[in-house]
């Protein structure tokens, strides 16, 4: 146990150290990002660096991978430098079970990714999304799917509306069913309700078909002064694109909510595919940090005497690259509909640990 508490505490330094230049360096790449991307909004130095410590969250969970197998290769050429391996293996302990603490602390890391990080990210995410619509557009939108439906706010010079949706016949397409479309003035006040059986968003236009509207003035009666219109066309800041792109940022939803919004999304007729297998992706995390863990033992664990050092780095690195390509493609696929969900989700770590554990085996007896 006080050889792998050992074990532990040199990878946690080493992932500790590596984390935090790359954190460094990443607010530093992203700073200069927005700077770029909003330049034409001329926002302060305090609104670029409140976005880009929005948007770091969610890298870091991205980096993740990286960093776990950074930090074994680090962790395992440091002790093969001081000759440590070399007692460790004399005393009868195998390499593969110096890698039980790693693997821990990789599984742990996991763990708090899913139940902590996620969360924190997809806050952060949904944060910088809605002030990055702010910025860049004069009426701030935004998207709900909730058990009642499908939920559109858009802005525009003249004030708000609201948009209400029983659901949908295509989702594709972007056309609504049981439509109610309440809009307001800049000051709040309600000015107008429209209802209508069908939407569908078209250049900059949604088509609404057999609508009524009932004008909200404080001196007209709603009801003797409502028409009727068997097709009428309603201006919208919304595109296809930007509803269809907020619908598929899973990335802004935490795990906790991911269930209940995957139910919302099929009874509001919408596909789900690519939240289930997001879900199934992050909670394989944990195994699939502990590949990185195995990927990155099975080309350090040797003694510096052998050399090729920098060889056998670059092979750990290119083949975790390759892992994690495999598992984005592998993830897509799923969210197409070619690979079952699970599959997708859990078949890439799984080989990940099959392939390095080979490699380890082979280096141990030959």
């Amino acid at each position: 146990m006080i050889l792998d508490r050992y074990f532990a505490r040199r990878f946690m330094q080493s992932f500790l150290v590596i984390g935090g230049i790359f954190l460094a360096l990443l607010i530093l790449i992203d700073l200069v990002e927005q700077a770029r991307r909003f330049d034409s909004e001329n926002l302060s130095f305090g609104k670029l660096l409140h976005l880009t410590l929005l948007n770091t969250p969610a890298a870091i969970s991205e980096m993740l991978p990286l960093l776990v197998i950074l930090s074994t290769i680090a962790l395992f050429i440091g002790l093969a430098r001081s000759s440590e391996l070399v007692v460790t293996r004399a005393i009868g302990r195998s390499g593969i079970r110096a890698l039980l603490a790693p693997i821990t602390l990789a599984l742990i890391i996991g763990a708090l990714a899913v139940v902590l990080l996620n969360p924190i990210s997809a806050a952060t995410s949904e944060e910088f999304r809605r002030l990055s619509d702010t910025y860049k557009n004069r009426g701030n939108s935004a998207l709900s799917i909730t058990s009642e439906g499908l939920w559109l706010r858009q802005g525009s010079e003249n004030g708000q509306s609201v948009i209400h949706s029983r659901g949908t016949t295509n989702a594709d397409a972007l056309e609504l069913t049981g439509v109610t479309i309440v809009s307001f003035s800049m000051e709040g006040k309600p000015t107008q309700q429209i209802t209508a059986d069908r939407a569908q968003l078209s250049n900059g236009s949604w088509i609404l078909h057999n609508a009524k509207i009932w004008p909200l003035a404080e001196d007209v009666n709603p009801e003797t002064s409502a028409k009727t219109h068997e097709q009428i066309e309603l201006p919208t800041t919304l595109t296809r694109q930007r509803i269809l792109d907020t619908l598929g940022q899973q990335h802004s939803v935490s795990v906790y909510d991911l269930p209940q919004l995957i139910r919302d999304l099929r009874e509001a007729g919408f596909s789900t595919k690519q939240y289930e297998v997001w879900l199934q992706v992050q909670l394989a995390r944990p195994l699939f940090l502990a590949a990185m863990v195995m990927i990155g033992a099975a080309f350090t664990m040797r003694h510096v005497r052998f050399g090729g050092t920098g060889i056998a780095v670059l092979s750990a690195v290119l083949l975790g690259f390759a892992i994690y390509f495999v598992r984005n493609f592998a993830q897509i696929l799923g969210e197409n509909g070619q690979l079952p969900i699970l599959v997708a989700a859990w078949a890439p770590p799984f080989a990940a640990i099959l392939l390095s554990l080979g490699l380890l085996l082979h280096a141990e007896d030959g």
